[in-house]
């Protein structure tokens, strides 16, 4: 598994970005938000129950990614068409202003080393990507807990800072000299 260090690997997906008629579908690859920083999380399938409430934890937080010039994107091994009718299905999901990524050949998902070895889905992967292209944070749960996007924003702050922050350090606490 790529780590703390390792350059994210160049991708160049096919992605859902809305469910409106002809905008549905856009390309999505590593350079697409050159300069930004990135938040690449990897979900194990659509249609799912934890799923869901990730991704909408997220894109109920995307503005406050956004104003730390920090893009999302979501990944799953489904293909774009599974997350267009998610999209449909679920209003919630349907309202998501990231592009879902399709890893649907599994190119990606290998090449970070997130694929669960017996059921060869992504695990719950988070990787918080400089704007240079290197991983800076990295956090994988098990395929039946959820992350925690409060902890991936108050880390996203923290590299921000670059200085040293202490254990339990939250944004606009003192950094240590």
């Amino acid at each position: 598994m790529l780590t703390i260090g390792d350059q994210f690997p160049a991708f160049c997906l096919n992605s859902c970005v809305s469910s409106e008629r002809g905008r549905e579908f856009q390309i999505v690859s590593n350079d697409s938000y050159e300069g930004k920083w990135k938040v690449v999380f990897f979900w194990p399938l659509d249609f799912t129950f934890v799923c869901p409430t990730e991704i909408i934890e997220f894109a109920s937080r995307e503005m406050e990614f956004r104003a730390l010039n920090c893009q999302l994107l979501g990944c799953s091994t489904d293909s774009q068409y599974s997350h267009l009718t998610w999209r449909k299905d679920n209003k919630s999901i349907d309202r998501v202003p990231f592009p879902l990524l399709s890893d649907i050949k599994r190119e990606l998902s290998q090449r970070v080393g997130v694929l669960h070895r017996s059921e060869g889905v992504p695990l719950r992967a988070t990787y918080i990507v400089d704007p240079g292209g290197i991983i800076r944070w990295v956090e994988v749960n098990d395929l039946n807990v959820g992350r925690n996007v409060e902890e991936v924003l108050r880390v996203l702050k923290a590299l921000q800072t670059e200085k040293l922050t202490p254990c339990g350090w939250m944004p606009g606490q003192t950094t240590l000299n």
